[in-house]
């Protein structure tokens, strides 16, 4: 879809598309505050249209996929805390960053080391703390989930059969209260 034929609408679009709110993205294209018109505007179809498109080209730009997006929650949804440490032959185990796979690697969310001494004297020796911590697996999971459909909450727009709810028809009217309060 080109460039909106409004310029004022073509810039709203782009704003919604940076993220702002429709009332912000509204006031920056050079309109009055109007929170129902930024509403109105922000459900025009040609606008809508056109922000879709202006997301698509960014996610293009920046080489974001689907594919890529789930690639990357999978490590984390799928990393072990196991898979990290090795031990040694006396069962203490250890951690070694240069052996760990791109995938591992992703799923990190922080390492920190510490080297002190422990001990006194002719008893001391040197120690080497390593602790990390990997990003949220539930959360990863649960985001994967939803993008396969697995945890949707049902919300049911239609019939039973597909077809549109029936509609019936009210009227509403007020009496009049003759003064009677």
């Amino acid at each position: 879809m080109p460039v909106l034929s409004n310029p004022k609408h073509e810039r709203f679009a782009q704003e919604l598309a940076k993220g702002s709110s429709a009332s912000a993205a509204y006031v920056a294209a050079g309109y009055a505050k109007s929170d129902s018109n930024a509403s109105r505007l922000s459900g025009n179809e040609k606008v809508r249209s056109r922000v879709e498109e202006l997301l698509g080209e960014g996610a293009e730009k920046a080489g974001v996929t689907i594919e890529r997006i789930v690639a990357e929650l999978a490590k984390v949804g799928f990393a072990n805390m196991g898979d990290f440490l090795k031990a040694t032959t006396s069962g203490d185990p250890f951690f070694v960053y240069a052996e760990l796979t791109d995938e591992q690697k992703a799923a990190l969310a922080e390492v920190t080391v510490e080297d002190f001494k422990e001990g006194r004297g002719e008893d001391a020796r040197d120690v080497r703390r390593i602790k990390f911590k990997l990003h949220d697996k539930l959360g990863a999971l649960e985001k994967l989930g939803k993008h396969l459909g697995m945890f949707k909450d049902k919300v049911e727009l239609t019939g039973k059969d597909g077809k549109d709810l029936p509609v019936t028809p009210v009227t509403i009217f007020q009496l009049p209260d003759n003064g009677r309060g």
